[in-house]
């Protein structure tokens, strides 16, 4: 079978983390366990995590010209991501995310940088690309405009899209009817429904919004009833990159011509495998990872 092919437009980042046994409130300090710069951005965990499970690659984006800029751009050829469409921006840092991991969980800021300047005009510049693609992948931590300029130019030239709206804000109608695919966790989801009953925005949007609930699974509508694709149970070491992780696995096996329930299969079992390892994409598994825990 031919690979897929796969553009993610989205973002780059250097990501900062701290390890603490608890979270900090405000005016507190507290002690640290550990700290680790690790590449990271949504748009560049999608890009590693598809590549590692088998697709074709090609990342859309843009780093500062910086050393992280420089790292970034390495860690994109050790996983043999294509960036002929990565540019790194003159006296722009690159964007950095600035996280917390302590109690089970993360929290996260991310500083744009570089990530600002992927305008509709940038996009242009990869447009033969992406008309090549069999999917293309994107999330919100870009400006909002490029994201609905990518949306409308997917329709136009009939290449599937798929909208992980992360960070969540609110976004157009329009937006929602021109992706084909949505992966909303359950925050998102309510920011992009208007705290709308989760089981009307299903039905209202069948096949297209797949709302992942972490351990418990995807929840989608397929036409006729809600359908639960459940999660694999797994101990936990850092759940960083979970969602990024299975955003790819789903569009890749999307992108490969599978169904939903077994693309989504795959993005579950994916995700599972990332959160056993350390970073967003330390723990990024595999194809042969991935099909191997599914054959057992």
């Amino acid at each position: 079978m031919s690979k897929a092919k796969v553009a993610v437009i989205g973002s780059s980042s250097m990501d900062l983390v701290v390890t603490s046994k608890e979270r900090p409130n405000a005016g507190e300090t507290v002690l640290g366990e550990s700290f680790k710069t690790v590449p990271g951005g949504k748009g560049a965990n999608q890009a590693v995590a598809a590549a590692r499970l088998g697709a074709n690659v090609y990342m859309i984006g843009c780093v500062g010209d910086d050393d992280y800029g420089r790292a970034i751009l390495k860690n994109f050829a050790d996983n043999a991501v294509n960036t002929d469409y990565v540019e790194p921006v003159t006296g722009v840092a690159s964007g950095t995310a600035h996280i917390t991991l302590a109690e089970g969980d993360n929290s996260i800021v991310v500083v744009k940088g570089a990530n600002d300047y992927i305008t509709p005009a940038y996009i242009d510049k990869a447009m033969k690309r992406i008309k090549e693609c069999d999917l293309v992948m994107i999330q919100q931590e870009i400006p909002e405009d490029t994201v609905e300029y990518v949306a409308e130019l997917c329709k136009k030239v009939h290449v599937p899209l798929l909208l992980n709206p992360a960070p969540a804000r609110e976004i157009s109608r329009k937006l929602i009817e021109n992706a084909t695919y949505i992966t909303p966790n359950e925050h998102e989801a309510t920011v992009l429904f208007h705290d709308q009953p989760i089981k009307d925005a299903l039905m209202a949007f069948p096949e297209k919004v797949m709302i992942t609930e972490g351990a418990a699974g995807v929840r989608y509508f397929d036409g006729v009833k809600e359908v639960l694709v459940p999660s694999f149970k797994v101990e936990a070491v850092d759940t960083t990159g979970a969602g990024d992780t299975f955003n790819a696995a789903f569009g890749t096996a999307i992108a490969e011509g599978k169904g939903i329930v077994e693309s989504i299969t795959f993005g579950n079992r994916a995700a599972s495998l990332s959160v056993t390892g350390f970073g967003a994409q330390g723990g990024m598994p595999t194809r042969e990872e991935v099909e191997r825990v599914l054959s057992e």
